[in-house]
């Protein structure tokens, strides 16, 4: 089956052009049954496509954790970047700018056409970017075809069966010596307010978003994984974590 794409190039529009082509990728049921509110409505992208609410969010954070994403992909990212899901906020906008700026190119992934239409909507025309319709358990890429990737608060969204397949994919997909960049929630300090009232919000909202607070993200690496070289660095009392993976 040939991967859906998107192509930039609407001039009319001026923003780039959606192409679903294949068969349609069905929606993960842990999305339709737990997330439906935040990402599967159509609504769901009219309420939480605002830089602000996601800045609230995340405590205030939006943008240095953004940063830290940034920084970690490097300062001029050429090459093929791959970044699995969308993400509200302008997060993919200045990454695509850096990539323009260093010749290089991005693909993003992600198995809701509503979010890459909207993710469309926010990149310039002409940005070097392609919007894959699949599923990030099971990426439509030759092995070591990117030079990097970016999981941006995905995982803790994820059961772990389909974390430790998305992980496993994106670990896949990259070339050796290429980074896979993860920003995601940890478990906090103990000295952190947020640690005892927050809890209770994520495993109403995130059902599988303690699982983080539990484990070590690296733990649902396969086996494959071993001899990876990990770099970390936390956030906001522990709260967030940005996980630096070299293959």
């Amino acid at each position: 089956m040939e991967p859906a794409v998107a192509t930039s190039g609407n001039a009319e529009a001026g923003i780039p052009n959606l192409h679903l082509r294949g068969a349609p990728q069905p929606v993960p049921p842990y999305l339709d049954v737990h997330y439906w509110w935040a990402y599967v409505h159509p609504n769901a992208v009219r309420v939480f496509e605002r830089q602000w609410l996601a800045n609230l969010i995340l405590w205030g954070n939006y943008a240095r954790l953004r940063d830290a994403a940034l920084a970690a992909l490097g300062e001029r990212p050429g090459g093929r970047t791959l970044q699995v899901a969308c993400v509200y906020g302008d997060l993919t906008v200045r990454l695509s700018g850096r990539i323009a700026a260093a010749g290089g190119t991005l693909d993003v992934a992600d198995v809701l056409p509503v979010q890459l239409d909207n993710l469309r909507r926010k990149l310039p025309a002409e940005a070097p970017a392609r919007l894959i319709h699949t599923d990030s358990a099971e990426l439509p890429a030759a092995d070591a075809t990117y030079d990097r990737a970016l999981l941006f608060f995905l995982l803790h969204e994820q059961p772990e069966s389909y974390r430790r397949r998305t992980l496993a994919e994106a670990v896949r997909v990259v070339k050796p010596g290429g980074r896979i960049v993860i920003v995601e929630y940890a478990r906090p300090r103990w000295w952190n307010p947020l640690r005892y009232v927050f809890a209770p919000v994520l495993a109403a909202l995130e059902p599988f978003a303690l699982d983080l607070w539990r484990e070590d993200v690296t733990a649902w690496i396969p086996a494959a994984g071993e001899g990876l070289k990990i770099e970390r660095a936390s956030y906001f009392g522990g709260l967030y974590q940005a996980i630096v993976i070299t293959r």
